[in-house]
């Protein structure tokens, strides 16, 4: 054996001891429903580098499945978005050629929001490097099934990687996930290195996203750039700081509708509420009539509405409407004040509303610090939906 191939050997091993020696202090393990599944083929490139033979690349990939369980494909997929036309995209297609990410979303989650401005510029200084992110798209709610309501969302958020929607939860039972978002890493080999489960340590993936491209190019024979050996990280703008609330997230639907304040749990079909004199933390209480069905809660009239009394930073409601909806927003019984005021709430007249009609996370309240406050949400006209609240 050559020097230059003892040299790239002991770099090449060295680096894969370090990850494995890290991620094993950092691999989080969830626990899901399993099914049988295939994993990846592990078959070298005709652009394997030549220090590299065959033996030591077999050698490094049986030292990896001591450790690291094998990608394993996309299952029933039931569309694609950001792929030409619409066309079918696999996990496969992309081992021994280039590192994967793949997320776990799904786009009304405020927690799944707030990591896409990370994902996307890693996306934009890694994509020609080497790195393919998928997004996978496994719904909570029906609407989020629809394709044109998923493909509207992710132009919203600027996402132009591939996203696959998986409608009937077959890569997210695959992977055994039961987290929204949740990002596995796939190196040039098809083993899952990393597993991160929600928010935070974007420093740290993003090392690790550096780590697997410089193993990626040492192993194709291709010259590591600067940028993956240097410390400089990502800072996208408008990221959300920490999150802060007292508040849990809480479901309209009969469903899950364990807070309700003012009716009967799980109880369905078209019922009149009436506000009490007081309310207590953290439950809502609907005003008015509304249609109260598994997923989420339909106001049958004008002032259908509900109050919630929270303590958070910040407050967001999943809603929808088959015809636009406007609905007064209050705070403490008076409109939402400017430092208070979310991004889908409007002054008109002195008083503050939101337009609900898409089916999405709508901004009711953006504060800085978690605050004590009583919201209350009151529709001008019958159709408003109602999934959930979610607070940060």
């Amino acid at each position: 054996m050559s020097t230059q191939r003892i040299i790239t050997l002991i770099i090449v091993g060295a680096l894969i001891i370090s990850a494995i020696v890290w991620l094993e202090g950092k691999k989080v393990h969830g626990v899901g429903s399993s099914v049988t599944t295939t994993p990846l083929a592990l078959t070298a490139t005709a652009s394997t580098s030549p220090t590299l033979s065959a033996t030591d690349i077999a050698a490094i990939r049986a030292e990896k499945a001591k450790k690291y369980p094998p990608a394993v494909e996309l299952v029933n997929p039931s569309g694609f978005v950001n792929t030409p036309d619409g066309a079918p995209i696999s996990i496969g297609q992309y081992i021994g050629k280039d590192v994967v990410m793949i997320d776990f979303m799904t786009y009304s989650c405020i927690n799944c929001q707030r990591t896409f401005p990370y994902l996307t510029a890693w996306y934009g200084k890694y994509k020609d490097q080497g790195l393919v992110i998928i997004g996978i798209h496994t719904p909570e709610f029906e609407f989020e099934k629809v394709y044109a309501n998923v493909q509207k969302e992710m132009a919203r958020y600027g996402i132009t990687f591939p996203v696959v929607l998986d409608n009937d939860y077959g890569t997210w039972n695959a992977y055994q996930n039961q987290y929204w978002p949740r990002k596995y890493m796939i190196d040039i080999d098809g083993y899952v290195v990393y597993d991160h489960i929600g928010e935070g340590e974007y420093v740290e993936t993003e090392q690790e996203i550096k780590n697997l491209l410089q193993e990626r190019d040492t192993r194709l024979g291709i010259p590591v750039p600067a940028d993956l050996i240097d410390s400089v990280s990502v800072s996208p703008s408008g990221t959300a700081g920490s999150i802060q609330t007292n508040s849990p997230e809480t479901y309209f639907g009969a469903n899950r509708n364990q807070y309700i304040g003012n009716g009967a749990q799980g109880k369905t079909g078209i019922q009149n509420f009436i506000l009490p004199n007081s309310f207590a933390s953290n439950m809502f209480y609907f005003s008015g009539s509304w249609n109260v069905l598994g997923e989420y809660a339909q106001g049958q009239s004008a002032g259908s509405g509900f109050v919630y009394p929270y303590t958070a930073k910040d407050v967001y409601v999943v809603a929808s409407a088959s015809t636009q909806v406007v609905a007064e927003v209050t705070l403490d019984g008076l409109p939402v004040p400017a430092n208070l005021r979310g991004t889908d709430v409007y002054v008109n007249g002195g008083k503050t509303f939101v337009k609900i009609q898409d089916s999405r996370l709508y901004n009711l309240v953006t504060g800085t610090n978690m605050e004590a406050h009583t919201l209350r949400v009151m529709s001008q006209s019958a159709g408003l939906e109602v999934f959930t609240l979610t607070f940060g």
